[in-house]
């Protein structure tokens, strides 16, 4: 990739306007701070000043990412840290983002996900149509100490 070098104030000017447009991880910032062709030293000091001023805040981030994913895209939990942890925020808040959704949503999004998968697979025969399922809640991230009792439910129920 071809790093075009800018001038520090310039990079600083863009770089704000990048954190104020949308919330992001100190991983993201930091490597478009390298493509603007920022020096290691220039880098970490504009990413103290962007935390300092608040226009980067991880825990926020982190929290805004869980609660979006979980609400928008119907996630799970693991799938959420997962990906939490592919963007570098750190275990602590992780942790922080995960416990701010909510118990009860949570458990009714992933019955509504189970019930909706469950009834899309009617002409499945009983352990397929309780496996396709599982699966279908595995992917979306939901934990299997949550989804084996739905399920036993749903099979008792068809």
């Amino acid at each position: 990739m071809n790093k075009i070098r800018i001038g520090k104030e310039q990079a600083i000017q863009r770089i704000r306007h990048f954190c104020a447009y949308q919330e992001r991880a100190q991983q993201e910032v930091r490597d478009k701070l390298y493509e603007l062709g920022m020096t290691k030293s220039e880098v970490e000091e504009i990413l103290s000043n962007l935390i300092t001023d608040n226009f980067l805040n991880e825990e926020r981030f982190a929290t805004l990412f869980a609660g979006g994913h979980f609400r928008i895209k119907q996630w799970g939990k693991s799938k959420i840290q997962y990906a939490l942890q592919q963007k570098r925020v750190s275990p602590v808040n992780i942790k922080k983002a995960l416990k701010s959704i909510d118990l009860d949503d949570y458990n009714t999004t992933l019955l509504f996900l189970a019930k909706k998968k469950w009834n899309s697979l009617k002409g499945e025969r009983g352990l397929s149509r309780m496996a396709k399922t599982q699966a279908f809640l595995y992917q979306r991230g939901f934990e299997s100490a949550l989804i084996q009792p739905i399920l036993q439910q749903l099979n008792k129920d068809k």
